[in-house]
């Protein structure tokens, strides 16, 4: 879907640029790139480099960026263009983990503000800064998320965390995830990548997605909470903050 949009609006100027925020790198980005074929740049950030820069505490997120190099919309949820189908879960496999069927019922109840989001951004694309949606600097640095010296500490702890994991020391690893998590609460990014290092059994192709504590064996799982679990504790209508024009 991005990369049709991406498509479409290029002859007006627009790029489209996707980063991945995986500390495995390649190897854990790769599948998803080549599958996509996308014809726009794709990179990966090892240490979400971006999300330290640009703010970035959960995805999709974009940030708007004019010709002159100039932020005019801070980090901010992208959702998908409109088009796909939302609404519960059907028709799954058999052998689809009950855990995964939960995680998709959850999903689906995330608001969704596509249609007004992509109004939005087709606006800018055709009037520059004449759009009513290009913020200006005081705006972009108010919209802007600030950090306190906690939240810079947690940062740290994550790029040690990732370093450490790229070293081989995962168990090392996981106390400065733990930190992390700690210090900056509402990243969704710096927990889902400590959620995906972890091996979860019979997990098959989702392996990296629904990682969680087993009911069975809650101290096989090194983190207070997964996808799942936290969703439901902050509730799945807080998971993104609402987009606003």
């Amino acid at each position: 879907m991005w990369q049709a949009l991406r498509n479409e609006l290029a002859p007006q100027g627009f790029e489209l640029v996707t980063v991945g925020l995986d500390t495995l790198g390649a190897e854990g980005c790769r599948q998803f790139i080549e599958a996509a074929q996308p014809e726009h740049p794709s990179l990966i950030d090892q240490f979400h480099k971006l999300a330290d820069a640009f703010g970035v505490i959960n995805i999709p997120s974009s940030v708007w960026i004019d010709e002159q190099g100039m932020i005019v919309r801070p980090a901010e949820v992208a959702p998908a263009p409109p088009g796909g189908r939302r609404g519960p879960p059907r028709d799954l496999p058999a052998e689809t983990p009950e855990r995964l069927r939960e995680m998709m019922k959850q999903a689906v109840k995330i608001p969704n503000d596509s249609e007004a989001y992509h109004a939005a951004l087709r606006d800018w694309v055709e009037q520059g800064e004449a759009s009513r949606y290009a913020l200006s600097p005081e705006e972009v640095i108010a919209r802007s998320r600030p950090r306190d010296a906690n939240r810079s500490l947690g940062h740290a702890h994550f790029e040690l965390a990732s370093a450490l994991e790229l070293a081989g020391h995962h168990e090392a690893a996981i106390e400065h995830f733990r930190e992390a998590h700690r210090l900056v609460p509402e990243s969704w990014t710096f927990r889902r990548q400590a959620w995906s290092l972890e091996t979860v059994d019979a997990a098959g192709p989702f392996a990296r997605f629904w990682q969680g504590p087993k009911p069975d064996d809650p101290e096989s799982w090194p983190y207070e909470g997964g996808w799942l679990e936290d969703v439901k504790q902050v509730g799945p209508e807080n998971y993104n903050d609402r987009w606003k024009p």
